[in-house]
């Protein structure tokens, strides 16, 4: 199954819904046409050389042969024209060979690397999470070091945070590091789940790693960022000798399997530190926060692609007699039951795009808007939406996937279709860079505190200006719409206020995840909501296209907006059922 690039989708969610042009004053060279250009570039990168290897990816997956890892067939070739495209630096500083544009223009065009290749989209996204980390945290001398090869590609970048005893909770990291008469470090210990950890696409390979000083105070508050280069680094910039850091093994997974996912042995590797000791974990989090809203546009990514491949299923099958056609038999697509999935599907897909592509101008405009209370205001927006666009995303990347498979029916199963691949494919994202549930815990437990609630009651103002646009149009369904949405922002208010006076209680643990739904939901209702009113405005020739737009908008306000009343009650359940239930009660004995 071949993958189109939706295009015209991807420049309607940034302008109409993202508003992506308020960044065109704020980026220099940044307009309509750069944008149309990028785009278009981007998607004859993924539909013309990645699409083409990802089911070879998922059929050979990485190899591990004599200590060394390789990548499957094709992907190196793929890596060198993604890298002679300057696709890595596309919002990188200038000043490192960035093509300085916004995060969101950049954000669009992975979406479609993602959806062509979610395996090899993995690859960049590490390294430009390396790129923001050393960007925000290194000394001048890493910058110019570092900087210039991993933009450009010539270098890629990983993130050593887990290891067999500490996965998310980092307080148990175990990895040393030790000072050294010349300033440097040596690092000794096992990182595991390392994403793209060893390759043979790139010349060099640089390792942010968490490490424990042998004086730091225990626990997180003792964690600290060091650089450690595959390949030490000559004077000139180019690659040295090896670095005492090997690959153990690399991991047989579920899905995404061309991408190697290595156990990295860090036998005194030489080392520098990266900003101050036992501040690695904050560090990191310019990284992981970086990752998070890729991650969360890999799940949009996905479900594109299973989307359309289950879409262009559904036109060729015939099975079944159509009520609307009397053909029998008829196009899947003519049956009620599957149109209607392939509505929520591409609803959901939709309202996930314009969440992250929200929260991607959003990081734009917190360090490009062009007054100080304009940047805190974006800032807060970003810290909000993040981990929504995270876990929401990565959430519908499952279930369209899933649903995917349900269109395709016993055919779905089988893996020659492929459609299974994009289900197992998408099932990682939900758990790396943070599960879903962390990301739960983040939001109610410390976004919804900043500066006082401000960043809530932001966006419930910006909900409130929209049902109200919705309402003044007098249009029945776009009225409709309004009452769902408003609905579903009464329950945020109400249940916002619950979980805030529950902060840090079980209470508020257990009500975490359903309250990201809600906020999910309703953010995604909202985003829905405005490429319904642009759509009204646009559409002048009755284009099909346009009416869409509200079609789409309408579903998902009597679907997934008309469980917000549930949603809320799941919230407020409180923890006491969760107490009563004893390992023995749960037990099958």
């Amino acid at each position: 199954m071949t993958y189109s690039p939706p295009l015209r989708d991807l420049h309607f969610a940034l302008e109409h819904v993202a508003d992506a042009g308020r960044l065109h004053d704020c980026f220099a060279g940044y307009d309509a046409e750069t944008e149309t250009a990028v785009l278009e570039a981007a998607g004859r990168l993924a539909r013309d050389v990645l699409a083409p290897i990802n089911r070879k990816g998922d059929e050979e997956g990485a190899r591990f042969e004599n200590g060394r890892v390789f990548a499957p067939s094709g992907f190196a070739d793929a890596y060198k024209a993604f890298a002679e495209g300057g696709w890595n630096g596309l919002s990188a500083d200038p000043a490192f060979g960035g093509q300085g544009l916004p995060k969101s223009l950049e954000i669009a065009a992975f979406e479609m690397f993602d959806a062509a290749n979610m395996a090899f989209g993995l690859c960049p996204i590490l390294t430009q999470g390396a790129i923001e980390a050393l960007a925000s945290h290194g000394s001048a001398a890493q910058k110019a070091l570092y900087l210039p090869k991993l933009v450009s590609g010539e270098w890629t970048g990983t993130m050593n945070l887990t290891e067999p005893q500490s996965g998310s909770d980092l307080s148990g990291l175990r990895t040393r590091a030790e000072r050294q008469s010349d300033g440097s470090y040596r690092l000794t210990g096992e990182k595991i789940f390392i994403t793209w950890g060893d390759h043979d696409c790139a010349d060099n390979i640089v390792h942010l790693v968490l490490a424990r000083l042998p004086d730091a105070p225990p626990g997180t508050r003792g964690v600290s960022l060091f650089v450690a280069p595959k390949f030490l680094v000559n004077a000139d910039g180019s690659p040295g000798a090896a670095n005492a850091v090997k690959v153990g093994g690399i991991e047989h997974k579920l899905g995404v399997r061309g991408s190697p996912t290595c156990v990295m042995l860090y036998e005194g590797a030489r080392a520098e530190l990266v900003g101050e000791e036992n501040h690695g974990l904050a560090h990191m989090f310019t990284m992981m926060n970086a990752a998070r809203l890729q991650v969360g546009t890999q799940g949009v990514g996905i479900a594109e692609r299973a989307y359309q491949q289950a879409l262009a299923f559904s036109l060729e099958r015939k099975q079944g007699r159509s009520v609307w056609t009397g053909e029998n038999p008829a196009r899947l697509f003519d049956l009620p039951d599957i149109r209607r999935m392939l509505m929520l599907m591409k609803a959901h897909i939709e309202a996930a795009r314009g969440l992250c592509f929200s929260t991607a101008v959003a990081a734009d405009l917190a360090k490009h808007a062009p007054d100080e209370e304009a940047q805190k205001s974006a800032k807060l927006q970003e810290e909000l939406l993040t981990p929504i666009a995270k876990a929401w995303s990565t959430d519908i990347g499952v279930a369209v996937a899933s649903e995917a498979l349900q269109v395709h029916g016993g055919m779905g199963f089988i893996e020659e279709t492929g459609a299974a691949q994009h289900y197992r494919d998408a099932r990682i994202a939900p758990i790396y860079e943070g599960t879903n549930a962390i990301q739960a815990i983040d939001l109610a437990g410390r976004k919804l505190a900043l500066e006082g609630g401000a960043a809530v009651r932001d966006l419930l103002a910006g909900i409130s200006a929209t049902t109200g646009a919705l309402m003044d149009d007098g249009d029945a369904t776009l009225k409709s719409i309004a009452t769902r949405l408003d609905a579903a922002a009464s329950a945020v208010r109400e249940t916002t206020n619950w979980i805030a006076q529950r902060s840090g209680q079980a209470e508020m643990f257990a009500g975490a995840t359903a309250y990201l739904n809600l906020l999910g939901d309703t953010a995604g209702g909202w985003m829905l909501a405005k490429g319904a009113l642009a759509a009204k405005r646009l559409d002048r020739d009755g284009d099909a296209y346009w009416r869409t737009k509200i079609a789409l908008a309408h579903i998902f306000s009597e679907s997934a907006l008309a469980r917000a009343p549930g949603l809320a009650a799941a919230i407020k359940l409180g923890a006491d059922d969760l107490l009563a239930a004893t390992p023995e009660a749960l037990g099958s004995a």
